[in-house]
């Protein structure tokens, strides 16, 4: 029963960082779905797997565009990062739910066979 309990609160601890988890397919639709102005207050506080997550499935151009939107930004509060990180994981949690993408949050239930 504890296992259950932790198991759940564990899925609705989905973060920011969790996102790395998301395949391709379904890094790009999470793009599709965001602001660009928020994908990169987002960006600005992620780890570095995420960023080179959303880099490498944006074109080169956007990818650059973005950096520099982000370098544009200068210091920026932790609670606007916190804030557009929030949302992002809100649209993805929602393109989850409607089956659009797949969030691999550990176990074995989650492995895929190819």
């Amino acid at each position: 029963r504890n296992r259950e309990s932790a198991e759940k609160i564990k899925s609705l601890m989905f973060t920011f960082d969790d996102l790395a988890k998301v395949d391709a397919a379904g890094v790009q639709v999470i793009l599709r779905q965001v602001e660009k102005d928020q994908l990169a207050m987002a960006l600005k506080g992620g780890s570095d797997d995420v960023k080179d997550l959303f880099f490498g499935n944006m074109s080169e151009r956007a990818g650059k565009m973005m950096k520099e939107d982000m370098e544009a930004m200068g210091a920026v509060r932790l609670r606007d990062v916190d804030e557009a990180q929030s949302a992002i994981v809100q649209v993805a949690k929602a393109l989850a739910d409607a089956g659009e993408i797949v969030i691999a949050v550990g176990g074995e239930d989650d492995e895929f066979v190819y």
